[in-house]
């Protein structure tokens, strides 16, 4: 089992270095943050100060090697527009996106895995045709339409809830849903196929045959079993839902980490973008993690090396 998670710890390393490389690059190539921060109209002198005194002045593959050191140092580097610690920027923000994306995800896990179960227990029937029906929807309409389909009913026609804001719970309700919605459609499709097919398995038609309930059926051999290659879907859920918050904070002009993504690379903000992207790098990285110990905990034979995960 060690051997296991260190494996899996060390790919987790390398795939947060190359983060860390891919939004360094990316980001000086979207263009001078001297002249966005300054405006086009200031002195040249003026434009030569501001990437000294932020080093943009220096070869790339010197800012590169300076960025790594300071990062590795814990360092994220300081907003270029009000001089602060982009970590602390962005760490203001982190408890409004938690207050949206932790309901989010605890809403598409129990509306997702029920829906799922039940279609599964209830193949090719009206009530399996209906969830399917609906999640295929769910999945495919992108969250800005979500969202603005359900604020325009709920905020605009109805004026049930706020159509935007943080000054109370009821602010959250609707982007709640909208992130919860799409993310329960995904999981409801995967919790079916994997019930399916963990439901025609040989154990499952002898423990049916052996006078097993089918209740204990359900809950003690196929749910375990159905839950790996699920667990697999839901770690993407759960990394991609800081990523997902961008847009959905937009729509419902909620200031959390997404939205103040928007401004800082609208404003070149370098520091506070790249912490931003390391943030939601490290969030799915480390939820992945997860997953592949959470395999080798749920199935013996992955930590002995006999089996692989269904990825």
């Amino acid at each position: 089992m060690v051997s296991y998670a260190l494996s899996r710890i060390g790919r987790a390393a390398i795939t947060l270095l190359l983060i860390v490389t891919a939004a360094f690059v990316i980001l000086r190539l979207t263009g001078d943050p001297a002249i966005i921060i300054l405006g086009p109209d200031a002195p040249p002198a003026a434009y030569e100060a501001f990437r000294r005194n932020w080093g943009l002045d220096e070869p790339i593959l010197v800012q590169y090697l300076a960025y790594f050191g300071a990062v590795a140092e814990g360092d994220l580097g300081r907003s270029m527009r009000d001089g602060r610690d982009a970590i602390e920027v962005v760490g203001e923000r982190i408890p409004l996106t938690l207050a949206l994306t932790l309901p989010a995800l605890a809403f598409n896990l129990a509306l997702g895995l029920g829906a799922g179960v039940a279609a599964a227990l209830n193949r090719n029937s009206w009530i399996d045709r209906a969830i399917m029906a609906v999640s295929v929807m769910g999945f495919t309409v992108p969250s800005f339409v979500m969202g603005l389909t359900l604020s325009l009913i709920f905020a605009v026609k109805l004026r049930w809830l706020p159509a935007g804001g943080a000054e109370s719970w009821e602010h959250a309700i609707l982007p709640v849903v909208t992130m919860g919605l799409i993310g329960a459609a995904i999981i409801a499709r995967f919790t079916r196929s994997a019930m399916l097919e963990v439901l025609g398995q040989p154990y499952i038609r002898t423990a049916s045959a052996k006078g097993v309930p089918w209740r204990r059926v359900i809950l003690g051999h196929a749910l375990p079993n159905a839950a790996i290659p699920t667990l697999t879907i839901i770690g993407f859920m759960v990394g991609s839902l800081v990523a997902g918050a961008v847009v959905v904070e937009s729509i419902f002009s909620w200031p959390g980490v997404g939205r103040l993504l928007v401004s800082a690379v609208a404003n070149r903000d370098l520091a506070v973008v790249q912490t931003i992207l390391l943030l939601i790098g490290f969030t799915m990285v480390l939820a992945n993690l997860a997953v592949d110990l959470a395999y080798g905990w749920i199935d013996p034979r992955l930590r002995a090396g006999r089996a692989a995960p269904a990825k």
